[in-house]
């Protein structure tokens, strides 16, 4: 819903889950119909790397794993860091306060699961700045 809400084009890619009805509950009702026109859906492996290394990509929400994280930086594209769990929340830290290549959509809590700590109107501001606002320009 944050990703509706920033107005962005996007490529997200969607994990699959192991049963055919997990794949449509990863998204929200109507979301990829909505967003037929301003996104592109990968359900399954993806190739991030190439994508990150694209010239069209502005921006990179991740979940902060180093992996991830080392992916970002290598590429050179601005981050919206979404920690959940273990040291994505040190590697959060290095992005937006050590090295101010990223910017945080505040979630504070330890997860395993989902939870709703985080709002979609946080991670639409979030994508909106790296992806237009003054992030855009570093």
């Amino acid at each position: 819903m944050g990703l509706e809400s920033s107005g962005q084009q996007f490529v997200w890619v969607v994990r699959r889950g192991e049963k055919e009805d997990e794949n449509e509950k990863r998204l929200p009702k109507g979301f990829e119909e909505r967003m037929k026109d301003k996104g592109l859906i990968i359900r399954g492996w993806a190739p991030q790397v190439l994508i990150l290394d694209h010239e069209a990509v502005g921006g990179f929400v991740t979940h902060c794993g180093w992996n991830s994280t080392l992916k970002g930086i290598t590429a050179g594209v601005p981050m919206v860091k979404w920690s959940v769990f273990t040291e994505q929340f040190y590697d959060e830290k290095l992005v937006t306060q050590v090295s101010r290549i990223g910017i945080s959509v505040g979630n504070l809590k330890w997860s395993r699961t989902v939870n709703d700590e985080v709002k979609k109107e946080e991670i639409g501001k979030a994508v909106q700045r790296v992806m237009v606002g003054e992030e855009a320009k570093l």
